[in-house]
């Protein structure tokens, strides 16, 4: 990709430029891009994606822009329809509770792992991303806190020596993600948040895989969202 067509895309393409994401391609980072829309809900389910304006916003050629949505559409995320055009999905309700179970059987072997690596790092590395989310419910930048809450499950995988599990997370707990947000925490549920982290934080640094797990699976349980509630509240939000 040029200079020029990379700097059209928007800073959230660019965030967290790695190496890795360095060589992205043009489909890549324009799915990297409406992805992180979606799941924020900044893409609301049934915002239509109409190619003309895809093609303006990020200046490149059809073909990218149609593996991206590709993409996103094998992720169930897009829905495409051949006469009507392209519009983000709606929420399927009976894809979360296997996505839930895929998350807590996965993200138990990571907490046991990480608390059985004798890292001695570990508790320092987590305490970092703490504190992000201490400052960040400090000032209500609610985007910034679950970038936080993010960043402590995946430094847990990559303790573990997995962070191949919280990747492929990453794509089991999409639809998850996208119901959770429509649950805007409070100052209340973000310290809770904070001290289910603190404690699972606490077991992995003591080396005690069963209270880790334990404390995990408390947190998790927490977290996810009342689909049914959800419905009632936005019924045009899911399927």
């Amino acid at each position: 990709m040029s200079d020029a067509k990379e700097a059209v895309l928007p800073a959230a393409a660019r965030r967290k430029a790695g190496p890795e994401r360095r060589r992205l391609t043009s489909a890549g980072l324009i799915y990297e891009t409406l992805l992180s829309e979606i799941v924020s809900l900044e893409l609301p389910p049934g915002t239509p994606l109409q190619e003309k304006m895809l093609l303006e916003r990020f200046q490149v050629s059809r073909t990218p822009v149609r593996e991206a949505l590709i993409r996103l559409a094998e992720m169930g995320l897009v829905d495409v329809f051949p006469q009507s055009g392209t519009f983000v999905s709606r929420v399927p309700v009976n894809a979360i509770p296997e996505a839930v179970l895929v998350r807590k059987a996965l993200e138990a072997i990571t907490v046991e792992a990480a608390a059985r690596s004798g890292d001695p790092r570990c508790g320092l590395r987590l305490d970092t991303i703490v504190q992000r989310q201490r400052i960040a419910a400090e000032h209500g930048e609610l985007g910034l806190f679950h970038e936080a809450d993010e960043a402590f499950h995946a430094e847990i995988a990559a303790i573990a020596g997995h962070p191949g599990i919280w990747r492929l997370l990453m794509q089991v707990k999409v639809q998850i993600d996208r119901a959770r947000r429509l649950t805007l925490p409070a100052l209340g549920r973000m310290r809770s948040v904070m001290a289910e982290h603190q404690e699972i934080r606490d077991a992995i640094v003591r080396g005690d895989a069963a209270a880790a797990r334990a404390a995990m699976d408390l947190h998790l349980v927490a977290v996810l969202p009342d689909v049914a509630q959800l419905r009632d509240r936005f019924p045009t939000y899911f399927a």
